[in-house]
């Protein structure tokens, strides 16, 4: 059985989940720990626990990261020409820092995409 409900938006359901807030109301958290899903949105109710979210967050986070790293380190190379130790001593960091951040927004997003495209029993398809 297929429930049939109203389109929903994917740009604003990817705004809500990259505020790791609730796809459906923008109010309630997406997360009670670090990445770890809520069963249910504490403001709406909505049942979070169909996210399927699985390997694609790390992955993509990865790619965001190092598409900026690699840039700057390549830049700054070029620019500079410092030596290995200040590359490392900057870029580490750097990279550690922003996949922390970043990780829970992408699968914030992702959760978000899977909402508004009804997948994974965010439709009412549950067979």
């Amino acid at each position: 059985m297929h429930i049939v409900t109203a389109p929903r938006s994917v740009a604003q359901a990817i705004l809500h989940g990259l505020r790791r807030r609730c796809p459906n109301c923008g109010e309630g958290q997406v997360f009670n720990k670090y990445i770890k899903v809520n069963h249910t949105c504490d403001h709406c109710g909505l049942e979070l626990h169909h996210q399927r979210a699985d390997d694609a967050p790390p992955y993509f986070t990865m790619f965001i990261v190092l598409h900026v790293v690699i840039s700057g380190l390549v830049a700054l190379e070029q620019a500079y020409s410092p030596a290995m130790w200040v590359q490392l001593a900057l870029w580490l960091p750097i990279s550690l820092v922003f996949a922390l951040w970043l990780l829970p927004r992408v699968k914030g997003a992702l959760i978000g995409i899977q909402w508004a495209r009804q997948m994974h029993g965010f439709g009412g398809d549950f067979t």
